[in-house]
């Protein structure tokens, strides 16, 4: 899909306008935007509204072709609800509505005069996202590995966006087209079966970007990870035939002396629970499991396409928790990077065990600020469902901050977290007779001692956690991933430059 921005004055009038179709709105008290108001000059627009045709609801559309006012071929009128206030929804639902359309047409170009600068609590900025990402979720596909591709969709493949032509929304539409791009990649790792989408897979991946984008990539292995002394990393890869990789990006697009952002990502390709073995029923799914690093793979992608002039470093720990006469048992205790010992009582609560090691890691880099992305835990799912992220951090100055920034940047994004609490009352939770932790805590909060026993490894620098458990990916006949929270990280990096 090509995207592109087309202004409109008196001088240059959209009913002049050349393309094989116009999308304008209409609302339901009978009322027309000003762009359809520009395009009525026959009043056939008024005549379809008043009819019934079209009711102006959201979401209704109604196409009409050879408008005697328009120089288009077509014009798509879409329903927005009320014009008191563009909601926010409406808008959005009225752009899915007219991508819908658009699909079916005989024609390649189209223009979208949606009223984009009167969205209420939104600037236009945000619309040409929402335009964007909306167009790039119609056209997206998930047939990569069948053997009989579904048929290519037809109709419009380039999209105008009739909004003011200037510096500040050609910059706003650049990064929509890349941090779209980097939702796509996320999306493509995470649907890819386990048994392509391995540990070795996310590292060739990582150094595509490596090579397209010009970040320093790299990765390491178990020999190195031992001389690390990564020991509860290593623990859930005992159990596999795939080897593990360790992953580093860097993006050092801010001064020499900037201190990086720092993104950590789980990246368990897929997650058996090793010998607490899950059930059966929907393990499917845990192919999904590497969702943190495949958030981090995509973000990276959308920062390298905007060369956003900021130092961003990406750590990656990749492994499959498989169960054999290798794995890890429920009871061994293992020495982390930092010096922590770790009693693993459940070998399906791994997330944590490839995160512990990788903040340790983390620690070199001096970062500005360490964000960590994981599928982690079901509880997660249980407090917020499927629709916001979970964020965990420190209740402090320095914490609340990167919290707020976190939080605004999802907002802006559309990509939303809650912040939920952790603490030392969750820490108690994790007490062991026979080592410094315990990597499950005794029952509720399972979401906030996930997070709890993750801040024992990042005390010395700025930290949060973002579980995406209920976020990455969705079930059911809809089953896929998300591309969440690529806009948030985007968004939230952006604001950083």
């Amino acid at each position: 899909m090509d995207f592109s921005i087309k202004a409109f004055d008196t001088k240059n009038t959209i009913a002049t306008a050349k393309a094989g179709v116009i999308a304008v709105a209409v609302f339901e008290n009978k009322k027309l935007s000003q762009a359809a108001k520009a395009l009525d000059g026959a009043g056939e627009i008024t005549a379809a509204l008043k009819s019934g045709d079209i009711t102006g609801k959201t979401g209704t559309t109604l196409l009409l072709r050879g408008v005697k006012g328009a120089s288009a071929e077509r014009v798509l009128l879409v329903g927005l609800g009320s014009d008191e206030a563009v909601s926010e929804k409406s808008f959005a639902g009225g752009v899915a509505a007219a991508l819908k359309v658009f699909a079916t047409l005989g024609t390649s170009d189209a223009i979208i005069a949606l009223p984009a600068t009167e969205v209420k609590e939104r600037d236009v900025n945000w619309a040409i996202r929402c335009v964007v990402q909306s167009a790039h979720e119609s056209v997206f596909r998930t047939d990569g590995q069948k053997s009989k591709k579904d048929p290519a969709p037809a109709g419009v493949k380039k999209i105008a966006l009739a909004v003011p032509a200037n510096a500040e929304t050609k910059t706003a539409l650049a990064q929509a087209i890349a941090i779209a791009n980097g939702m796509d990649l996320t999306k493509e790792l995470g649907n890819l079966s386990a048994n392509v989408c391995t540990p070795t897979y996310l590292a060739n991946t990582a150094k595509k970007l490596g090579k397209d984008y010009k970040f320093d990539v790299e990765v390491l292995d178990r020999k190195q990870l031992e001389a690390l002394k990564m020991n509860s990393f290593l623990s859930v890869t005992n159990g596999s035939e795939q080897p593990p990789k360790f992953i580093i990006l860097k993006h050092m697009g801010g001064k020499a002396k900037d201190a990086p952002v720092v993104l950590v990502g789980k990246g368990i390709t897929f997650d058996t629970g090793g010998i607490s073995l899950k059930a059966g029923p929907g393990m499917d799914e845990m192919k999904y499991d590497m969702g943190g690093a495949a958030s981090v793979l995509g973000t990276f992608r959308a920062i390298g396409e905007m060369n956003l002039k900021l130092n961003v470093i990406g750590v990656i720990a990749a492994c499959e928790n498989m169960p054999s006469g290798r794995a890890t048992k429920p009871g061994d205790i293992v020495t982390s990077m930092n010096g922590l010992t770790i009693e693993i009582l459940n070998t399906d609560a791994e997330g944590r065990l490839v995160l512990c090691d990788a903040l340790a890691y983390a620690e070199r880099f001096n970062p500005a600020a360490v964000i960590d992305i994981a599928t982690l835990t079901g509880a997660c799912i249980v407090a917020l469902g499927h629709h916001k992220s979970g964020l965990f951090t420190r209740d402090d100055e320095v914490h609340n901050k990167l919290a707020d920034e976190i939080m605004a940047a999802g907002k802006n994004a559309g990509d939303t977290a809650w912040r939920l609490p952790i603490g030392e009352e969750y820490n108690e939770q994790l007490k062991s007779n026979f080592a410094d932790l315990a990597n499950i805590g005794t029952p509720g909060g399972a979401s906030c001692t996930a997070a709890a026993f993750l801040e024992n490894f990042t005390r010395k620098y700025t930290w949060a956690h973002l579980d995406i458990a209920g976020t990455a990916w969705k079930s059911g006949g809809a089953k896929g991933a998300t591309g969440r929270p690529v806009p948030l990280l985007s968004n939230f990096l952006i604001g950083r430059a």
